[in-house]
């Protein structure tokens, strides 16, 4: 690292040493490194994922589904480390972008593949018509709040939190510009569900389970080491109401731990493939067992 102010290149050329914490397995290049197949499992949906933000967003939506008593909704969660198995041949034919989560629906003659969170999200609450208004007012209300945080949590993840927690040395206006933009944000959604219970409304949908695992991981304290602190989240009233309410609802709960990999270890079910697991096969129970 260096004080010397920085002039950028005529063009730009990728330094792996500059990545930081991620430097192993960031690159300016698509396509997979390596041959790796994916597993299959016996469900009619093969989830791809990793218990990061991102990826709860999905599991919690097919845990809210088998709550409600659609056993169509069978699913199998595989583990995707992202240090490197996201550039399996496998993972980047269902995901070009090699990201979490992907999804391979199975329950058609012809399988085929839905990726990017919102999509997925999307996808299944048209297939099994839950989670999603059916008046045409009320769904593009839904819709908003689900593509406004797609839109906007990067700023959060990708600014605030890698500035903020990830980065090799803190850069004072990196922070303030990605500070004060999650604090706008935070408080557009507080204002929404000043007079909303949630964020389409009256009805629990996709959008909050899309928004929730991001903001309301934020207003837990559960991102980015003392960020909580640091951007005052608990003056936030009405997003704390918001993400202890949906915190409690028992999907939720089960969603949130499924491919997770840190924490509390009976809070991590690395992959789950059965009900049975969330009382079986927590790392807790596994340590138990040998």
């Amino acid at each position: 690292m260096t004080d010397a102010p920085y002039t950028p290149p005529k063009v730009w050329t990728f330094d792996k040493e500059n990545g930081g914490r991620f430097a192993s397995v960031n690159r300016p290049t698509a396509g997979a490194t390596h041959e790796k197949v994916l597993p299959v499992g016996k469900h009619p949906f093969q989830l791809y994922s990793r218990g990061t933000p991102n990826g709860q967003k999905v599991t919690i939506m097919f845990e809210e589904l088998l709550a409600r008593g659609h056993a169509g909704a069978e699913y199998d969660a595989w583990l995707i480390q992202i240090d490197g198995e996201q550039f399996g041949s496998g993972f980047v034919e269902v995901n070009p972008n090699s990201k979490i989560p992907a999804l391979v629906d199975r329950s058609r003659p012809v399988p085929f593949r839905v990726f990017e969170s919102g999509a997925i999200l999307l996808h299944l609450a048209d297939k099994f018509r839950e989670f999603i208004p059916r008046a045409t007012a009320a769904r593009a209300e839904c819709l908003s709040w689900l593509f406004w945080q797609m839109g906007s949590a990067p700023y959060l993840g990708g600014g605030f939190g890698h500035f903020y927690h990830y980065a090799p040395e803190k850069i004072e206006y990196a922070i303030n510009r990605f500070a004060m933009e999650t604090k706008r944000q935070i408080d557009v959604l507080d204002r929404r569900l000043k007079d909303n219970e949630y964020l389409a409304g009256d009805e629990y949908t996709i959008a909050d389970m899309a928004v929730w695992p991001w903001y309301g991981g934020l207003a837990e304290g559960g991102l980015y080491g003392d960020s909580a602190t640091f951007l005052d989240v608990q003056s936030y009233r009405n997003v704390q109401r918001w993400t202890a309410q949906i915190a409690a609802r028992p999907a939720v709960k089960r969603g949130r731990i499924v491919n997770r990999t840190s924490g509390d270890p009976a809070s991590q079910l690395h992959e789950r493939h059965d009900a049975s697991d969330f009382e079986t096969r927590t790392q807790d129970k596994l340590a138990k067992q040998g």
